[in-house]
């Protein structure tokens, strides 16, 4: 049998222990090849990180010598403490489970605290899977997870290279899509979420892109009476998840 890469806490150093990472099915987080190397082998590999979706980053060579003091040889990956589920897989398994769809879909969250606690939200309230974008995005590390409080082991999780595309594919399934911001015009209190539906949330800074934005079938907001503007994302996230799922929790 063949030994498993050689791991240094989740980091797999050098192309070899990629590669194997790669061909033993092992789920990676994400993958950083240094800016300059243009070969065939790394043009390969990209195209095989590219179809099976997992976010890369072409960094100088300076970071990686950050990352770690060893020979990385340009290249350094980094394990997914869980297994992604395909978006299709996420929407069929909650179809044919009889019960209500409701996914929770991050659009360009990168702040690992907040990705863990509305990942903890989500479960706690019942939802039964979370959509992240594989690129610009908090990664799903132990760090995510120890914030999820478990949360992110127990959630089915997919990961795509385009949330509008997503959301494009979730409303041709029949999945009604609300957008939560302080922009929008419907109050969440006037709102409920049908039995097949996602809640949409977006980057701590910008919000829900202009491309996710039109395609939300429902734009809502949270009344405030403070001066502050905003809500921290995970906030706004479990006040939003409470109101549309939790009259369902028992």
């Amino acid at each position: 049998m063949r030994p498993r890469p050689k791991k240094q806490d989740d980091r797999i150093i050098g192309w070899h222990p990629v590669i194997e990472a790669l061909e033993e099915g092992l789920e990676l987080a994400r993958v950083l090849i240094q800016r300059d190397n243009r070969d065939d082998r790394t043009r390969q590999l990209l195209s095989t990180l590219r179809a099976r979706r997992i976010p890369v980053q072409r960094v100088p060579r300076e970071r990686l010598d950050r990352i770690t003091k060893k020979n990385h040889q340009g290249i350094i990956a980094f394990s997914s403490p869980i297994a992604f589920t395909p978006i299709e897989e996420l929407v069929q398994q909650g179809f044919e489970s009889g019960q209500r769809v409701f996914l929770v879909v991050l659009d360009g969250v990168t702040d690992v605290g907040n990705l863990g606690a509305i990942a903890r939200s989500a479960e706690c309230f019942g939802a039964t899977g979370l959509v992240l974008q594989d690129h610009h995005a908090a990664p799903v590390n132990e760090d995510a997870v120890k914030t999820s409080s478990g949360a992110l082991l127990r959630l089915p999780v997919a990961r795509v290279p385009d949330t509008a595309k997503a959301l494009r594919y979730l409303g041709q399934c029949g999945l009604e899509r609300i957008g939560l911001s302080e922009k929008a015009d419907h109050d969440l209190l006037d709102c409920s979420a049908p039995d097949a539906a996602c809640l949409v949330l977006g980057d701590e800074e910008r919000g829900i892109s202009t491309e996710s934005w039109a395609q939300c079938d429902l734009h809502a907001t949270i009344a405030m009476q403070g001066k502050t503007g905003s809500l921290n994302v995970s906030v706004a996230g479990g006040i939003a998840l409470h109101h549309l799922l939790g009259r369902a929790v028992k």
